[in-house]
């Protein structure tokens, strides 16, 4: 993975897949597809979302990586289809500890995808709740259908990034030479609408 930085302290820890010929196995993706995942370096620490099982092990790393031996405290769960949720149990294992932050709707769904034991390790949030990781502050905005019942998306307060699930996302590997606005009108007309 090359370095992404979004902000200094809000790493991209995801990976490109430029193996998968259809996405979701319907739509054409000449230039692959990313797979995002961010890390947010605070007192607390919090990953944002996990990704694709396609590309576990590359992920895994670079979290380990970005973590340097230190643990999360939150995993924010935007979405649960398997491009954005695949991981979850795998991570929720690997450390103990770490609480999930969701909706309602999605510890109504989780069950259906993982045998996870929520006790003492879900954080159920609403409309405009904010979970306060230090310096930075995490408010949850439900976005439903787009494109499933219970995508929701964090706007980190602090310094104004806002993670969006599906939303705002285009086809295409991060080092794409392509047509960003083709790729990402085509994702929204097939995925968010």
């Amino acid at each position: 993975m090359k370095d992404i930085e979004i902000t200094e302290s809000i790493k991209y820890v995801g990976a490109d897949d430029k193996t998968l010929d259809l996405f979701e196995s319907q739509y054409i993706i000449p230039n692959g597809i990313s797979y995002n995942s961010y890390i947010i370096h605070d007192k607390k620490i919090v990953i944002m979302d996990t990704i694709d099982k396609r590309k576990t092990d590359e992920w895994m790393e670079n979290i380990e990586k970005e973590l340097n031996g230190k643990s999360p405290e939150y995993l924010v769960i935007s979405h649960l289809e398997p491009d954005h949720a695949a991981n979850i149990k795998l991570l929720s294992d690997k450390y103990p500890q770490m609480k999930l932050v969701g909706n309602k709707l999605t510890f109504n769904m989780l069950p259906q995808f993982f045998d996870i034991d929520l006790t003492d390790k879900k954080v159920v949030v609403s409309e405009g709740d904010v979970i306060d990781i230090g310096e930075h502050k995490l408010q949850f905005f439900m976005a439903p259908m787009v494109h499933w019942p219970e995508v929701m998306v964090t706007y980190e307060q602090t310094e104004k990034v806002l993670f969006t699930a599906d939303g705002f996302g285009k086809f295409g590997a991060l080092d794409a030479d392509e047509d960003w606005t083709c790729e990402a009108r085509r994702y929204y007309f097939n995925i968010c609408r």
